[in-house]
């Protein structure tokens, strides 16, 4: 039942990732990046010198690097060594007693040793939130974002995310900073988080997206673009009225959250609840372009029949 020893796979690009089903925009001041296992025992099991273990810790270096220039912290999952039959628990029947009790398979591999500041987390089970603060760190910081890279893919970066998705936490799943046994498995893993729970994307592509908002916005949302991306989230056509109610034409609660996102990269500050309260082109049309935006009473829009999560 130990690892089994994993043969050479291309590293995923940018042109291997799955549509996306949201378009949720990374946020430095809403993230925290999760290194997830990096650890000998399991980084041992890889061709030394050979994708995709080179890119893997190559992308969650620089990942890592830009991370801390923009203040987003860093939290790594590592698995203790020597457990206990009862501590192991159902995890000795699929994987056998794990790592050994000496010092060497429980460490973080060198090139991405936690420094300073940096949180290192004892994790028991494939999730990094199961028995350990990750939560507590996420919600005392006031983040909803997290940014996941490690290994496996397919196992505890997958249940990790899925997770995260469950309490209200955005994740970001980093195609070519994540590894797995084989190139099958580690498509699954982007394929499932595309679809159910989280986006998917590349190390630059997070790079460029994680930029201090002065950079990162850009001109100001005009009327025409707010209306094209609504008529693009809805499939509808250009006669959408500007009065319309926008949730009675089949605006639910996950496409008005990308919408929030997308403006939102753009430097607009719009909530959840203004747009929910207010559903029209018109509104938001005022919303949007204008510098002042009144106060929204967070009960008007759940009396209208939308929540913030679907």
């Amino acid at each position: 039942m130990a690892l089994p020893a994993i043969a050479p796979y291309r590293m995923p690009s940018a042109a291997d990732l799955p549509a996306n089903k949201v378009s949720w925009t990374p946020d430095s001041q809403r993230s925290v990046l999760l290194i997830h296992d990096m650890q000998r025992y399991f980084v041992d099991a890889f061709t030394s010198g050979a994708s995709p273990v080179t890119e893997l810790v190559a992308n969650i270096r620089q990942l890592r690097q830009h991370c801390i220039s923009l203040g987003i912290p860093v939290v790594y999952s590592a698995q203790p060594g020597g457990q206990t039959p009862e501590q192991r628990g159902l995890l000795l029947d699929f994987w056998g007693a794990g790592i050994n009790g000496g010092p060497h398979q429980k460490q973080i591999i060198d090139a991405l040793a936690p420094a300073e500041g940096d949180i290192v987390l004892t994790k028991w089970r494939y999730s990094a939130f199961n028995r350990t603060q990750l939560m507590d760190i996420l919600r005392q910081g006031k983040r909803n974002q997290l940014i996941i890279c490690g290994i496996y893919a397919h196992i505890g970066c997958l249940q990790t995310a899925s997770e995260a998705f469950m309490n209200e936490v955005q994740p970001f799943f980093v195609a070519d900073g994540v590894a797995d046994f084989s190139w099958e498995n580690h498509q699954m893993a982007l394929n499932y988080a595309a679809r159910l729970c989280a986006v998917t994307t590349t190390t630059q592509q997070l790079i460029e997206q994680l930029r201090p908002q002065a950079i990162r916005g850009g001109a100001p949302l005009s009327r025409q673009q707010i209306r094209a991306d609504v008529v693009e989230l809805l499939q509808q056509d250009a006669a959408l009225g500007d009065d319309e109610n926008l949730l009675e034409r089949g605006l639910d609660s996950i496409r008005l959250m990308s919408l929030v996102e997308r403006w939102r990269n753009t430097g607009a500050e719009v909530t959840f609840v203004e747009l929910a309260e207010r559903p029209t082109l018109t509104d938001w049309y005022a919303m949007l372009t204008s510098t002042a935006q009144p106060p929204v009473e967070v009960a008007a829009a759940f009396q209208r029949g939308v929540r913030p999560t679907a």
